[in-house]
């Protein structure tokens, strides 16, 4: 199958395209290797499969190089990562972040059209959810209390999913993605930062009392999902991936500390606007359609995390 997944240098996206190389797909890969943080890190990422993908350097907000991309692909699927990631930087360039996230996914939606493409699936997030007041978090729960502008672009992208796939049929998944880590994670979440710090003997930044629970989800686990998603045919759906989990930061913090063999020293800070005091992803849907069984829990999952930490120094 001839699959384009954007954003495939980055974290999710580069384990993406292992994942499919090795059950034999033909993939482009499209990422503008921007520097939202360190470029050379997706460039690294990317050199994972140098010579086995086409890599095409280039912006989704540019609707003419994503043409050319289409034109020479005859993609069958897209899977669409690309996006500008963060609810906290958000919050200071809501403009950049609806450009990419909602405009670029409209021209890959309206490409997708032109040129005959069946399957489109869409990175969405667990923001998109906001400040929900029943856990664990459902697909079928009402979404009105949005606190980010990063949410609100992932859902205006689901949005803009299902008209595409009424008016003109795609078939069409959106992801809505629990707080993934593991290997290669961006280095600006919580995950890489604490033990980055940690292991350097400098502060961490808490936000909030350290009460705050997410639903942390194993990269290994997101892949289940995604891949399963390729294989299978939908028509419409929306489907949270998570380990329907949650971890306290505090007992995040505590897991770290152990691994390292340090303490963290802490400093604490107001909580931030745009952060939810909750992520907890109900996963039915996904074990039903998708035969998701997410087998890496926090315990399992954070040493796998330091030690390919370690072995970057």
């Amino acid at each position: 199958m001839n699959i384009l997944v954007t954003g495939g240098a980055g974290f999710i996206g580069s384990h993406t395209v292992e994942a499919l190389l090795q059950r034999g797909h033909h993939v482009t890969v499209v990422d503008d290797f921007n520097d939202f943080y360190d470029p050379s890190i997706k460039r690294r990422n990317a050199a994972v499969f140098r010579g086995q993908v086409k890599l095409v350097e280039a912006d989704i907000r540019d609707a003419a190089r994503l043409r050319d991309v289409f034109a020479q692909g005859r993609f069958e699927t897209v899977i669409h990562l690309a996006a500008r990631a963060g609810v906290r930087p958000s919050l200071a360039q809501p403009q950049l972040y609806t450009e990419v996230n909602v405009l670029g996914t409209l021209h890959l939606l309206e490409l997708a059209r032109t040129f005959g493409v069946h399957k489109f699936i869409f990175g969405s997030s667990s923001s998109v959810y906001g400040v929900n007041q029943k856990v664990p978090f459902n697909e079928d729960d009402p979404i009105f209390k949005l606190i980010s502008p990063y949410g609100a672009t992932k859902l205006a992208g689901e949005a803009l999913c299902h008209v595409y796939h009424h008016l003109y049929g795609l078939d069409m998944v959106c992801l809505r993605f629990f707080t993934v880590y593991g290997p290669r994670q961006r280095p600006d979440l919580a995950i890489y930062k604490f033990t980055q710090a940690i292991t350097a003997g400098k502060p961490i930044e808490l936000f909030g009392d350290g009460s705050s629970l997410r639903d942390y989800t194993y990269i290994d686990d997101i892949l289940q999902g995604i891949i399963a998603c390729v294989e299978r045919t939908f028509g419409f759906e929306i489907i949270n991936l998570g380990e329907s989990q949650t971890t306290s930061l505090r007992d995040l913090v505590a897991h770290i500390e152990r691994l390292l063999g340090r303490k963290a020293v802490a400093r604490m800070l107001p909580a931030q606007p745009g952060d939810v005091p909750v992520t907890f992803a109900d996963i039915a849907k996904a074990r039903q359609l998708l035969g998701y069984n997410p087998q890496v829990k926090i315990e399992d999952g954070l040493p796998r995390f330091v030690k390919w930490f370690k072995g970057q120094a």
